[in-house]
């Protein structure tokens, strides 16, 4: 009689549960970076303004820089006359004073001249010689940023934990600063396993597979904003991979291994792992369709992750178990889920015992509703099933299977399949 690998599988949520108990997932480190490197980075701490944005009293239009009093009773049909004294210009201090009857000429962004305390925009106004008439009466601020009025002087702009977006970028930009502190990137390590995988690029021998997992691997990681350092091939021998994963443990905050997990001869990764350092494997086998094999250890305080060998069971359990511990060592606050509610175009069945994420296609019916109908998966190696996909609904342990025409949560994988159905 044929013995089983895995004695117990433990449900995802007690997986979730055994590595929190093992390993508190925090920020790797800070360092300080240059605004052109900012983007996309987290604040390690908050940004207080140095300045007053705008640093001066400036204008919003083009036109004359005025004393509101002086306008006003100005209409179209009795306009004011005022006397222009001077002009005021973007990036120089004025010295130009208005003071009662008097106007200095201005542009968008310039300063206001001392004595003025509102601007005419100038399709309001028409010159004359050395006068302005003035067609439109204005109140007092009119037209006018005031200093501070953006940003204050001693104001914290950004909170600690912000993800910088161009907006934030600018932001920065505009308080002056030049560098910012931020958090380090967690480094990843990637390691494929496997007599029988290669890079791609080179030569397909007979027997032979591209190395699917360490480049959709190091593409899940950088979405993570973190930074694969993809290891390369190991093969399925003790001494080679012990060496390996020492030395990716040595080089990276965290390790992902795809292959070798499972029930075959040369799957050895968690053997190997209990051999590097406490507390060693902690998670070995879920009861998850796919990834069953899926392995978690702990070793010296990192995590290492050693995911199925088969391309799509490897990324959804990247998203299940990975994703959420590479966030927050980034110092990241994880999304909530994107979720469309659909029919079912098929009764959906679970794998008995374990919980089941069926990868679904979503299109709207006749009637404008929103229909999941499940991937042909094949066998569990095609990595079309995830391509094709536009997200999975989950059945639970307890559930038999979801009837045809029930409605289901599908959880999306990219943000654009939500505008492109929801428009």
């Amino acid at each position: 009689m044929r013995r089983a690998l895995f004695r117990r599988l433990v449900s995802v949520d007690e997986a979730k549960n055994i590595l929190a108990k093992n390993y508190v997932p925090e920020p790797v480190g800070t360092e300080v970076v240059s605004l052109s490197e900012a983007y996309n980075r987290v604040l390690a701490d908050a940004v207080v303004s140095p300045h007053n944005i705008p640093p001066f009293d400036r204008s919003t239009v083009d036109g004359y820089a005025v004393k509101a009093a002086d306008t006003f009773g100005a209409e179209e049909a009795h306009p004011v006359t005022l006397r222009l004294v001077g002009k005021v210009i973007v990036g120089e201090a004025t010295k130009v004073m208005v003071q009662r009857g008097t106007l200095a000429e201005i542009v968008t962004g310039a300063p206001i001249p001392g004595g003025a305390d509102a601007v005419v925009m100038v399709e309001y106004t028409e010159p004359r010689d050395r006068s302005v008439l003035i067609r439109e009466a204005v109140s007092i601020d009119e037209n006018v940023m005031r200093a501070g009025s953006d940003i204050r002087r001693g104001e914290t702009v950004l909170k600690k934990g912000t993800v910088l977006s161009p907006h934030e970028v600018g932001v920065l930009a505009a308080i002056g600063s030049a560098k910012v502190k931020v958090y380090k990137r967690p480094r990843v390590a990637i390691l494929s396993t496997g007599a029988e995988v290669v890079d791609p690029g080179k030569p397909l021998a007979p027997g032979k597979i591209f190395d699917i997992n360490a480049h959709a691997l190091s593409a899940a990681v950088a979405d993570c904003a973190c930074e694969p350092l993809n290891m390369g091939v190991v093969q399925d021998e003790a001494k080679q991979m012990k060496a390996a994963l020492c030395r990716a443990l040595r080089t990276a905050d965290v390790v992902i291994t795809s292959g070798g997990v499972s029930i075959g001869p040369t799957d050895i990764i968690p053997k190997v792992l209990n051999t590097l350092g406490k507390p060693g494997v902690i998670v070995h086998g879920v009861a998850v369709r796919p990834g069953k094999p899926t392995t978690i250890a702990v070793v010296d305080q990192k995590p290492v992750f050693s995911l199925p060998g088969h391309p799509a069971s490897s990324l959804l359990v990247f998203h299940l178990f990975v994703r959420s511990t590479l966030l927050h060592m980034g110092g990241r606050e994880e999304a909530e889920p994107i979720t469309l509610k659909a029919t079912a175009s098929e009764r959906l069945f679970p794998s008995r015992g374990r919980r089941t994420y069926v990868t679904v296609t979503l299109k709207k019916s006749r009637a404008g509703r929103l229909v999941a109908s499940p991937v042909p998966v094949g066998l569990s190696g095609a990595i079309t099933t995830l391509a094709r996909a536009d997200g999975f609904t989950v059945i639970h342990e307890s559930q038999q299977f979801i009837e045809k025409g029930a409605v289901v949560d599908v959880e999306l994988f990219k943000l654009s399949t939500y505008y492109s159905l929801t428009r």
